[in-house]
């Protein structure tokens, strides 16, 4: 890590990115203008253990007191641990008290299936069956109440389900969305002989129309508070051991950041929390460097995240699937996520086709070449063989030791090269062209699917791997710019320092535009403000200044699918949104659909809370540096050897070009720049790469 200051006063802003392998930190000292990265492996199950080992080797740089944190400002934590719970299934025991007739609703979903061909497959939601209650109520449609919430039945069921040792409990009742009258005085009820605070109201968690999408979210919800509560509160309780006395933040899947209170309320909106930080980032830099349209892939271990930013903007989803069938709808950075990272697993199958992923070494026991006794190939060991990484310089800056360059090569023979009858280099050639096929396919999904010209985007790599296939990606989708950030393995910890505050709030209203009380929907954005501003202003952070967004999913009678209408306060009248609708929709789909009558179906609201940005100049190379070659190493390309030299990339100064072949040597990650390509160090300290 670099020098900072010892001074007590000096008020520091931590990023911290906990991934599968390592605890990535970025640090900003607001006091002395510095900035400095920390790098510490990840203790999976136990992910507070390494958060805390990295903020003590933040707290020691120069010999301070490592136990003393009271020079720490504010900490950002994006966090998987939502995520990894669900995927593991290592969630609290949760009930569920729902309208009589649909305690199914979790099961059926949107009748789909796991594989789309075949007879096989099944699903067991998080809540089981056994666990999931009715009681009599019903609300229609139009929101008038048909049937009054029997409260004792609810009662009933809230001490059953403590009898069956829940911890947590969700109460779902059908159209809500409509009127929430019998949800809230059941949640009152249940919220009274509760034990403790983990009583999910999905009417309070989205108040939006379709039963599973709302059910799903409020379920999950409620299955996470308990583990992401326990976890937020015994990190707090560590820090504020340690003499810390700031403010504890938690990224959100929609980019921005919410307090430690929220985050144990609304746990489910911290899923992809960690991908995401890294996108805001990248938008943020590649902006800021003169490249406000670019793709991101972030390479880790397991897996390869692609997101599209179009106008210095990353796209945002309404909903996504953390594994199928567990659906989260809230607003979230679109990210495509497929099995293709250092760790994924090469293989050959029955039909003699090589396959990479979406299996995976993952961290422990790892790639062959960490010599943790996996001996299956991985990306990583064909990158190792192939020289692109130095076994003698290995990946985290020498947290994992020694790589073995013969388990490697071992692997691959045993596995892809005999197989296939090829040579062992050809066969780690293969593996690489096949995982670059993958990766590609997925920036075309986000790109080209989606109506975007991939050649007018430049593309930018982060993670552990980023590096390694960026000039594969840049040749394989017709990209003519790369851009490598200063610190690609810390960019989602970058990311968690640069992240607003952001609430989003959503109401459905499902009305036409002609019958529509604007008043009443001023009215509505006023109330939703009101709710979005306290979460702000209990967070208790500085803000440079603070920006509503709003928009209206709308479409025309007859359709099943919206679109997003972005309105601004004084546009709320008839008019005005019309206007904008037809626009909206024209530019979409190339016409509007005269004669039609046009239908509001939600209001969507976001309040943003601008938190003070740092000079991104502070990441650019400070001095002279130094442009002299480390070395040079023999690295296999296109089934020959080529010499390639060796550059220390932090020490490179602004405006130093250098064309491939080439490797680039930093703390958290390798570079390599193939032949027939150049490298340019802008004056944010990026690589810009170009094609010759």
């Amino acid at each position: 890590m670099s020098h900072t200051t010892d001074n007590k006063t000096a008020r520091r802003v931590v990023g911290v990115d906990v991934g599968g392998t390592f605890t990535d930190l970025f640090v900003l000292d607001e006091t002395s203008s510095r900035v400095d990265i920390v790098k510490v492996p990840s203790t999976r199950g136990e992910e507070s253990v390494g958060f805390m080992n990295g903020i003590a080797r933040v707290l020691g740089a120069d010999g301070a007191d490592s136990d003393d944190a009271s020079s720490l400002a504010t900490i950002i934590h994006g966090t998987t641990v939502g995520t990894n719970a669900l995927l593991e299934r290592k969630v609290a025991r949760t009930g569920l008290i729902t309208t009589r007739g649909f305690r199914d609703v979790l099961e059926m979903r949107r009748r789909d299936r796991p594989q789309t061909w075949g007879l096989r497959g099944g699903f067991e939601p998080v809540i089981p069956r056994d666990l999931r209650l009715e009681v009599d109520e019903r609300v229609l449609a139009d929101g008038s109440v048909h049937t009054p919430v029997d409260l004792e039945q609810v009662r009933e069921a809230a001490a059953a389900l403590l009898a069956q040792g829940c911890e947590a409990v969700c109460v779902f009742f059908v159209n809500t969305y409509a009127n929430p009258a019998n949800e809230r005085v059941a949640v009152a009820a249940v919220r009274a002989v509760w034990p403790n605070a983990h009583v999910t109201s999905a009417a309070e968690v989205l108040p939006e129309i379709r039963e599973f999408e709302r059910a799903s979210t409020a379920s999950l919800n409620a299955a996470l508070q308990p583990v992401v509560g326990r976890y937020l509160e015994r990190l707090d309780g560590d820090l504020r051991a340690h003499g810390f006395d700031g403010e504890l933040l938690i990224v959100q899947s929609n980019g921005g950041v919410m307090s430690r209170q929220t985050a144990c309320e609304l746990p489910v909106k911290t899923a992809l929390s960690g991908p995401a930080a890294g996108v805001i980032a990248c938008a943020a830099m590649a902006t800021a460097a003169g490249y406000p349209d670019v793709i991101t892939g972030d390479i880790g271990g397991t897996s390869f995240d692609v997101s599209l930013i179009a106008g210095g903007r990353a796209a945002l989803a309404a909903q996504t699937s953390i594994a199928f069938g567990m659906v989260v709808r809230s607003p979230m950075i679109q990210i495509e996520t497929i099995g293709a990272g250092g760790g994924s697993i090469a293989s050959v199958d029955v039909g003699g086709m090589l396959q990479v992923g979406p299996e995976s070494a993952g961290s422990v026991p790892g790639p062959a070449c960490y010599g943790r006794g996996n001996e299956r190939p991985t990306v990583t060991d064909a990158n190792v063989l192939l020289g692109r990484i130095a076994a003698e310089r290995p990946l985290g800056g020498g947290l994992l030791g020694a790589l073995d360059v013969e388990k490697a090569r071992e692997a691959i023979r045993r596995f892809v090269a005999e197989p296939l009858g090829l040579d062992v280099l050809q066969a780690a050639e293969a593996i690489l062209t096949v995982a670059n096929a993958k990766m590609a396919g997925a920036m075309r999904l986000v790109s080209i699917e989606k109506g975007h010209d991939p050649r007018q985007f430049a593309y930018m790599p982060f993670g552990g791997g980023g590096g390694l296939h960026v000039c594969d990606m840049m040749r394989e989708v017709g990209v003519s710019t790369g851009i490598v950030p200063r610190y690609p393995g810390v960019t989602s910890a970058l990311g968690c320092v640069m992240a607003d505050m952001r609430h989003d709030a959503v109401q459905t209203l499902n009305q036409s535009l002609a019958a529509l009380d604007f008043a009443q929907l001023r009215a509505l954005r006023a109330d939703l403000a009101e709710r979005c501003r306290q979460r702000l202003d209990s967070a208790g952070v500085r803000f440079e200044s603070v920006r509503e967004e709003i928009a209206l999913d709308m479409l025309y009678q007859g359709q099943t699918h919206t679109v997003a209408v972005p309105l601004t306060a004084p546009a709320l009248d008839a008019a005005a949104t019309q206007a904008a609708f037809e626009a909206i929709y024209r530019a979409e789909f190339g016409r509007v659909l005269d004669g039609i009558p046009i239908r509001v179906m939600n209001l969507r609201y976001a309040l943003v809370g601008v938190r003070p940005k740092f000079d991104l100049t502070l990441l650019a190379p400070q001095g002279e540096g130094s442009t002299e070659p480390l070395g040079e190493q023999a690295v296999y390309v296109k089934g020959q050897w080529v010499q390639a030299r060796r550059y220390d990339r932090l020490r490179l100064p602004v405006g130093h070009r250098i064309t491939g072949p080439a490797i680039f040597e930093q703390a958290d990650t390798t570079v390599w720049l193939d032949p027939g390509f150049e490298a340019n160090v802008d004056r944010l300290g990026n690589l810009i790469l170009r094609p010759l």
